[in-house]
């Protein structure tokens, strides 16, 4: 959670690339998106994966070091901040057994994603999704038709779910550190709260249908005698480590200060390097503390993570030129309405790092209204005339976050995890598969947000 390459170290940079470069980024796009259809077997290995990503990104990496290598070092940092909260939460959460009568039941599966939905503003959506991901694929062991469940989960716990605290996503938490009050994110709840119920209606009706047509013996099934309980729980108070140097990274810099180094001008600003050494130790202590047998019992292993901080090291590399262009052309894209803002941040945030983005449009949504981009959100946020422009930015990068794969962290998480479960794997769609549900399920209710709370709403008050 580092202020974006785009705007570190004080400014936009010198050097702006061609669009042309912005093809690299799309070809690794189209390599996650094809290269499992085609080439199923090689892709599974992640040393494949690994070369794909560093061959896409190194003609990026050479633009860069010939004209100017801070880009390169700003996003190598902010990737740094990425995969180390990532790695801690997803270590520090497979330490944590849920027991239960599981059963895989569509009232089951609906709890699972009522809860985490509401968890994810106290855990975010990374911790709430990491917790209870591996106890929903515990549920659904016995079901063959269950794909949906953790597509709903990806929409529901890993992204719209996060967005009334700046804890729930990374957009909403750069949010805060721009100068949005902590409380203001709760004005999302008019949104959030009729969101949030309409997929979940949406989802308990699917899996009903699905769940008529499991085998008799899958329905039958009463999930067996074992008690609800917890094993690891040490680990929800190293969670809460985690979440706490999150909190209060900004005034970690006072360390940064007394020893008289600037972090923040190479990206690693709230609070770096110290927030991710005491997310580093946070989860070493959770491998020392908790015993193997619970992550055995978990299936735990080191497979998703390495997956996905390979694939997204070169996401971080070779999105830098499309980030730039938009920090620098993002203003005259002649944005003025809030269902404008909503619909250009939630498209970008789609296929984008949605925190940056965030920042970009908020950026502009502030020009917009007071004439200048002032160094706070703050004002932008109390304005009665304007904070709407606000509203539409931090729910389009929220909420659209879910459109693909890469839109929000958690994503590709609990894809990878699906699919590497062993014997509890769920097979995901790929990743056009998976937009085909995106654009099928939330782009309506997208377009129906946009009608109610942003025209029509706006005109009848």
């Amino acid at each position: 959670m580092t202020l974006p390459l785009v705007l570190a170290a004080g400014g936009a940079h010198a050097f702006e690339p061609h669009p042309a470069w912005v093809a690299f980024f799309v070809l690794l796009l189209l390599a996650i998106a094809v290269l499992p259809l085609v080439r199923e077997h090689w892709w599974e290995h992640n040393a494949n994966k690994g070369l794909v990503a560093g061959a896409l990104s190194l003609p990026v990496l050479g633009l860069y070091l010939l004209h100017d290598w801070h880009p390169i070092v700003h996003s190598m940092l902010e990737y740094l901040s990425f995969i180390v909260l990532l790695w801690a939460l997803y270590t520090i959460s497979g330490g944590i057994v849920l027991r239960g009568r599981f059963n895989g039941r569509p009232g089951l599966n609906l709890a699972f994603l009522a809860v985490g939905a509401v968890a994810a503003n106290l855990f975010g959506t990374t911790g709430a999704a990491m917790l209870l991901i591996r106890p929903l694929l515990r549920s659904l062991e016995r079901r063959q038709h269950k794909k949906h469940v953790i597509i709903f989960f990806i929409f529901l716990v890993a992204n719209i779910g996060g967005c009334l605290t700046p804890l729930g996503d990374p957009p909403l938490f750069l949010g805060y550190l721009r100068g949005v009050p902590f409380t203001w994110t709760l004005s999302l709840l008019p949104v959030w709260l009729p969101t949030t119920l309409l997929l979940l209606g949406l989802f308990y009706l699917w899996d009903r249908r699905a769940w008529a047509r499991e085998a008799p013996e899958v329905r039958a099934f009463d999930g067996g005698s074992e008690a609800f309980g917890l094993d690891g729980k040490i680990n929800f108070l190293l969670i809460a480590g985690v979440l706490a140097s999150t909190i209060l990274s900004p005034s970690l810099e006072g360390i940064n200060r007394a020893l008289g180094v600037d972090f923040a001008s190479w990206g690693l600003s709230g609070g770096g390097p110290w927030r991710e050494l005491f997310m580093i130790a946070m989860a070493l202590l959770s491998l020392r503390l908790t015993p193997r047998t619970l992550r055995e019992e978990n299936r735990f292993s080191w497979a998703a993570i390495v997956e996905v901080a390979v694939l997204f090291a070169g996401i971080f590399i070779t999105m830098i030129p499309a980030l730039q262009l938009l920090a620098a052309h993002g203003g005259e894209l002649g944005l003025t309405q809030p269902w404008q803002y909503f619909w250009a941040t939630g498209s970008l945030s789609s296929f984008l790092d949605n925190a940056p983005t965030y920042l970009v449009f908020s950026t502009t949504a502030s020009a917009a209204a007071f004439g200048e981009a002032p160094a706070s959100l703050a004002p932008l946020a109390a304005s009665p005339d304007f904070a709407i422009l606000l509203e539409a930015v931090a729910l389009g990068a929220v909420f659209m976050g879910a459109n693909t794969y890469i839109g929000n962290a958690p994503n590709f998480m609990v894809k990878v995890i699906a699919d590497t479960a062993k014997e509890r794997r769920v097979r995901m769609p790929s990743f056009f598969g998976y937009m085909a549900w995106s654009v099928g399920i939330l782009i309506p209710v997208f377009v129906l947000i946009t009608l109610v709370a942003f025209v029509w709403l706006r005109s009848y008050l």
